[in-house]
């Protein structure tokens, strides 16, 4: 079984979904869950349960993986260390994974003070790990590593839009330096020759007795992180991006191809649970027409500005934030939400954002700080997701990491059922309380995801 930390919500959803599509049951928590939760490891009986949704108190369904969703990626290091290990010892007591994957973003988003090497410093110490692969490389999202250097498409990750991002601008794009940066041990890498030449484990036994602890894996294309998810099937921890998880995933769904197939040659029938557990694979739940929505966006990542651009463009409602205007968070979010209500019954859903051009953005910065800006937005944004709920609406669309922790936490969402993309590495997500919601990584999606998620 696999138990996942993210450092950020939309994060979490984007390898829980990868764990899914490649045949694992996975069930999402955010934030630390509470100890009256009691997970069934896989091989329990799935019909107790018709979804993936946590149930405080109870027992959650069959499953193979466990995702605990935390908002990591930019707080302290103290306080990002802490929850980590929190979330780590949780895992150990309640569903003791054989393996842990901790999950950043695959444009690294982590400066030379970020918290990726402290995060991993201080699980590879908890656990006892002298080494640990990892890789961002998401190439169906035009991730990719090389010589330890990161690509955004074909551009270098420091010459590419990230260099501009809000909150962790990437301007070096060889990431052993970059981990060095932050962390107290060595980083090398696990070049492309090694990993297509089934060299990774290897490898790693070299940069081990080297003593670094930290493997920058090479990967081009899927069927190289598939290689590396095969490599690294017994290694007790490995960190990354979703690509490498869904290589984890195809390892395990191989070796369960495998043990069935051994399984039907000396005549063993496949058990009526484990039957209905891999029909529960297969189509994912998608929300039901009609239901009242609206999207909140705070990443400004180019794509969301896209997005964001054509909702304007389709003539959907629209209301900005503007923290220059108003620094109070209650007050930005009621005039928001009163101007909601001066929206038609049969209105198309509104866009309520704070995302800025880059330009537009520093100016800001500049203005009221970095940290003040984002914290008056992240809390506003949060009010007005509550005061939307209230109103009734049931579907909500957020785009950027930080505003869907805001969103989450605010709303006091637990969990829920991993359902069907929205775009890939972008699934619904079915809460207990019946509310719906798509959590967008600022960078993923087609330019008119927001419009299609809530027609």
């Amino acid at each position: 079984m696999i138990g996942a930390i993210a450092d950020d919500f939309t994060g979490a959803t984007d390898v829980a979904v990868a764990l899914r599509r490649h045949g694992l049951r996975t069930v999402l928590y955010f934030g630390l869950p509470p100890d009256d939760v009691a997970p069934s490891k896989h091989g329990a009986d799935p019909s107790q349960s018709d979804t993936d949704t946590p149930v405080h108190g109870t027992d959650t369904p069959d499953y193979d993986a466990v995702v605990i969703a935390l908002k990591t990626r930019t707080i302290p290091k103290a306080d990002a260390v802490a929850r980590s290990l929190a979330a780590l010892d949780w895992l150990r007591t309640h569903v003791n994974p054989d393996q842990v994957f901790f999950k950043y973003c695959s444009t690294f988003d982590s400066t030379p003070d970020g918290n990726i090497g402290p995060v991993l410093d201080a699980l590879a110490d908890a656990m006892g790990v002298p080494v640990v692969a990892m890789t961002p490389s998401s190439p169906e999202h035009g991730r990719t590593q090389y010589n330890g250097y990161l690509f955004v498409g074909d551009v270098l990750l420091g010459e590419s839009s990230m260099r501009h991002h809000p909150l962790t601008p990437m301007t070096d794009s060889y990431l052993p330096r970059v981990l060095e940066a932050q962390s107290e041990y060595r980083a090398g890498v696990v070049t492309l020759p090694q990993v297509r030449g089934q060299a990774i484990e290897a490898r790693l036994s070299e940069l081990r007795a080297d003593g670094v602890r930290y493997a920058l894996v090479d990967a081009l294309d899927d069927s190289d992180l598939t290689t590396a998810g095969r490599a690294l099937s017994g290694a007790p921890l490995v960190a990354g991006a979703a690509g490498l998880a869904a290589g984890l995933a195809k390892g395990r769904a191989e070796g369960r191809a495998e043990g069935r197939a051994g399984d039907s040659a000396v005549g063993q029938a496949e058990s009526p649970a484990a039957s209905r557990a891999r029909a529960d694979h297969g189509e994912a739940p998608v929300p039901a027409p009609g239901e009242p929505a609206a999207v909140l966006a705070g990443s400004c990542s180019a794509r969301t500005l896209q997005q964001i651009a054509a909702m304007i463009e389709a003539d959907r409602p629209a209301y900005r934030l503007d923290a220059l205007a108003d620094q109070d968070p209650g007050s930005l979010a009621d005039s928001a939400l009163a101007w909601y209500d001066t929206l038609g019954k049969d209105t198309e859903a509104p866009l309520i954002y704070s995302s800025l051009e880059p330009a537009a953005l520093r100016h800001v910065q500049r203005q009221l700080g970095t940290d003040r800006s984002a914290a008056i937005l992240e809390e506003a944004i949060g009010r007005v997701a509550r005061g939307l709920v209230e109103r009734g609406v049931t579907r909500i669309v957020s785009a950027g990491g930080e505003t869907s922790g805001a969103v989450v936490s605010a709303l006091g969402v637990p969990g829920g059922e991993i359902g069907a993309e929205a775009a890939r590495g972008v699934p619904w997500i079915f809460t207990p309380s019946g509310l719906t919601l798509l959590l967008k990584s600022g960078n993923f999606g087609e330019p008119d995801l927001l419009l299609e998620a809530t027609r």
